[in-house]
């Protein structure tokens, strides 16, 4: 296809010109996936738009090839070569380059059966799901936790292979771990399926472990919570996944975080807010009260006469950030309690107070405003 009838990159993939890297990788690995000659064989339409697809990424996900389009467009690559190098040279795609974008999505990383061609392939990554105290994400804590994961095979030293033995080179690719499969006019490199990637296969497998290289076990890890973590939070445990086989690297562990709701507080990003009763003698005299935090009580004045609602803040008092800059505030909203089962001599001093209101609105400076914008709102119109 000549430049002149080539489409716009940025079209290609339906994002905008000013699209971050992120929103870039995402749209190209939803085209990617929909066009993918595997999933649409014989679909030569298909396939076009997923070459298309891949060139435009190799471009706009390079910041310097980007700048180049963004200048002279499909002009800025006339004579310079071909733009679509992270795809390898006569339109061969390179799938350890496809495996970033569509392999390990929960870990970020790449699976056991991906890697390299020809080297060992790396351990899995693994899930553990922790759930904390309010309390220990706002605080931070030390957890012991319970991971069952595959260990190395003592009896073939993870080889797979039986004692005495070992792995003879794979026939299906010759030991270079990966196929070349021919798609219409280009062709895609893929991870051999009878090695798994490694160029080597078990003819005689070992007794202990089956061929695997390893045993289920259990392992007792100490997890450290910074503070101010919260619910989705990920934490990483480096080569704390499934042991490589053969020498590979062991896969990481992520652990997965959520947090129990509080029966006071809730949280927003840093700050904590809290609803605090308070009696209505206090609300219209003042009076200084004790509220909870979560480093403990703390003191805190209320004015004479504060309307249910009023939110004062405690700073500080909230919750630190995970990049250790500071912490959020403390919101606490008044709310201001009407009494039930009143005492005779109780009912009796409230409905001497209530006739003295009727008669000194600017005790009630509110309702009394309410009342006249009502009268306002409501007379005859002449």
């Amino acid at each position: 296809m000549g430049q002149e009838n080539k489409r716009d990159y940025y079209e290609v993939l339906g994002v905008d010109k000013n699209a971050s890297a992120d929103d870039i990788k995402k749209a190209y690995r939803q085209a990617a996936m929909k066009n993918h000659p595997d999933r649409n064989p014989g679909d030569k339409a298909a396939e076009e738009r997923f070459k298309e697809a891949a060139e435009a990424y190799a471009v706009l996900s390079d910041p310097q090839k980007r700048q180049r389009y963004d200048q002279f467009g499909h002009a800025g690559f006339e004579g310079a070569g071909n733009p679509f190098e992270g795809f390898g040279a006569n339109g061969s795609i390179n799938f350890d380059f496809i495996s970033d974008l569509f392999g390990d999505f929960f870990g970020g990383g790449r699976g056991a059966s991906s890697g390299r061609p020809g080297q060992p392939p790396r351990g899995a990554d693994l899930r553990y799901d922790l759930t904390l105290d309010f309390e220990q994400a706002v605080s931070g804590v030390e957890k012991e936790i319970t991971v069952r994961r595959p260990v190395l095979c003592q009896e073939c030293g993870g080889s797979g292979a039986k004692k005495g033995t070992t792995p003879v080179k794979c026939t299906a690719c010759g030991g270079r771990g990966e196929v070349r499969v021919s798609q219409g006019f280009f062709a895609i490199s893929r991870t051999c399926g009878a090695c798994g990637g490694t160029g080597q296969v078990i003819k005689d497998p070992c007794p202990a472990c089956r061929g695997r290289g390893k045993k289920d076990s259990e392992a007792h890890l100490t997890v450290k919570i910074p503070a101010g973590v919260d619910t989705g939070t990920r934490l990483r445990l480096t080569g704390e996944g499934e042991p490589g086989v053969r020498g590979g690297l062991p896969g990481d562990l992520y652990v997965f975080l959520n947090v129990r709701e509080h029966p006071i507080f809730h949280r927003q990003d840093q700050d904590i807010f809290c609803d605090i009763p308070i009696q209505f003698t206090d609300a219209a005299l003042g009076a200084v009260i004790e509220v909870p935090t979560v480093y403990g009580p703390e003191t805190l004045k209320i004015p004479a006469g504060t309307q249910t609602g009023k939110i004062f803040h405690l700073r500080g008092k909230g919750i630190a950030a995970l990049n250790g800059f500071g912490k959020g505030d403390e919101h606490v909203r008044v709310v201001i309690e009407t009494p039930t089962k009143l005492t005779p001599e109780q009912k009796k001093l409230l409905e001497d107070f209530a006739a003295l209101s009727k008669t000194a609105q600017e005790t009630h400076p509110q309702g009394k405003s309410f009342w006249e914008k009502v009268k306002e709102t409501f007379k005859p119109k002449a």
